[in-house]
């Protein structure tokens, strides 16, 4: 075989990450020839400095604080005498690493041909791979390069006393005090983190309340569980200075009142979004640009293909609605996959998708929320239960709740695409908006809700399917119940 045809290809993909290696793997599963380039490690920031290390570290942080409710709450003796570090590390590792190798394996399977190296682009139907040469996709290419951590001007990381996400996760041992810059869910995660592990933690978010995307309620329970658990807590708050210590920072913080607060931590741990990467990509070789913020635009959604027929966009690069999560992105990559191999495929209802911090307490959520329905002109029935109005509530003692939105009788469900999606049940009498919930675990129950919103069920359609009891569960029950008129222990 040729160079020439070794380096033509039906699909060529730049990115390694969620959203890059599901359109290979779903592309590759229809027969078509596939190659992925990639300048780092396949799995990309979601696998090695995102999702699955930060949650590992999160499960450990679970079981420091089951020693910690065990002894307070159950009179079990137990204590922490110590914890040893790099044990945790080489642990978490270790799961990075077999989900590696579980990935790379996965595409040698599939027939992807994975090139090692930085791409760029020469054209609409060509890229360029330093130290593979030039390679031609006949059916399209896919841009999956990613995000970084955004940083604010003029505060420059150095990975010890000012960290990103990225550099939390590898930096040498635990801090004694922490101060958090954001209060998204990489900020609110990594309070909970380092809480559980100790340190002091305070938490500055700019808005009004955490978790500003999502619903109010769920901003507001969750704060009250990271303060019963001893953070503190400033929303709308803004950073307007930082001095670098020997041994840590000092930051000056404004709060909403106008006072000047000065904070001491050893480490400030910024967490004020992610940003798109598009350097040395060349989009202009291609006839593209990327917008103010950084992303590259779809010119149709509904195939993620940008103005240039042929490239399409997934993952961490597309613009809202997309949500920057990672199984947002698997989606993405299957709708691509499909579209390049001339298939008919759904586009993505970003509505739909559910939203999960892995905090404690956790939140989890998919749909409209109150306001975001309020704000559409939608008729709505809102019903909240406590997770504590159940027996297995007042077991974890978190508390939390569940909020359902729904639109009320004769009032339509559209939640608003920005595209024809032919589904024919949207706009269907009744339909459930949005479900949010607080409290613990609760990202294992919000797939029945993510089923309820994504197919546009009524409540009484849910009231009639029996919950167990007791579980924390059967509060997601217990409101629909109520909303379908029917409920027990609400009225």
């Amino acid at each position: 075989m040729s160079e020439t045809d070794a380096n033509t290809t039906d699909v060529l993909v730049i990115g390694g990450g969620t959203g890059g290696y599901s359109t290979a793997l779903r592309a590759a599963s229809l027969g078509l020839r596939v190659v992925l380039a990639e300048r780092d490690l396949i799995g990309g920031t979601c696998l090695h400095r995102g999702c699955i290390p930060s949650k590992a570290m999160l499960h450990a942080a679970e079981l420091v604080d089951g020693i910690a409710e065990a002894r307070e709450r159950w009179g079990v003796k137990a204590t922490v005498d110590s914890l040893d570090w790099p044990a945790l590390v080489a642990t978490r590792d270790g799961i990075v690493e077999r989900n590696h190798q579980g990935v790379a394996g996965h595409l040698r399977t599939a027939g992807v041909r994975v090139v090692k190296g930085t791409a760029r682009l020469t054209g609409p139907r060509t890229v360029h791979v330093e130290g593979a040469g030039e390679f031609t996709a006949r059916r399209g290419i896919v841009l999956a390069t990613g995000s970084r951590p955004r940083l604010l001007p003029g505060l420059a990381a150095d990975g010890r006393r000012v960290v990103t996400s990225d550099d939390a996760l590898f930096a040498a041992g635990l801090p004694a005090s922490v101060l958090v810059l954001g209060g998204g869910a990489i900020g609110v995660e990594y309070a909970s983190f380092h809480r559980s592990m100790g340190a002091e933690v305070t938490l500055v978010e700019t808005a009004g309340r955490l978790l500003p995307l999502e619903d109010e309620d769920v901003g507001r329970h969750l704060a009250r569980g990271l303060k019963k658990r001893g953070i503190t807590v400033r929303t709308g708050s803004t950073l307007t200075g930082t001095e670098l210590l020997a041994d840590g920072v000092r930051a000056t913080v404004r709060t909403p009142k106008g006072e000047e607060l000065v904070i001491g931590a050893e480490r400030l741990l910024v967490a004020v979004g992610r940003a798109p990467v598009t350097d040395g990509l060349d989009l202009a070789a291609a006839g593209l640009a990327a917008d103010e913020r950084g992303f590259v635009a779809p010119a149709d959604w509904s195939r993620l293909e940008t103005s240039v027929p042929g490239i399409h966009v997934v993952g961490d690069l597309l613009p809202p609605p997309s949500l920057g999560l990672a199984h947002a992105s698997f989606a993405e990559g299957l709708l691509v996959a499909e579209t390049l191999a001339g298939l008919p495929s759904r586009a993505v209802d970003y509505a739909a998708v559910p939203r999960v911090t892995y905090s404690s307490p956790q939140t989890a959520s998919v749909g409209l929320t109150e306001a975001e329905a309020r704000a559409r002109g939608l008729d709505i029935k809102v019903n909240t239960m406590p997770l504590a109005a159940t027996a297995k509530g007042m077991v974890h003692g978190q508390g939390g709740m569940v909020k359902v939105i729904a639109a009320a009788d004769g009032a339509g469900g559209d939640r608003g695409l920005p595209w024809s999606n032919d589904v024919e049940s949207l706009g269907k009498t009744g339909a459930v908006l949005g479900v949010h919930l607080v409290g613990p675990q609760v990202s294992e129950m919000i797939a029945e809700s993510q089923l309820i919103v994504g197919w546009d069920a009524e409540p009484a359609d849910v009231a009639q399917h029996i919950h167990a009891h007791p579980t924390l569960s059967e509060a997601v029950g217990e409101t629909f119940l109520t909303l379908a008129g029917r409920g027990l222990h609400q009225h």
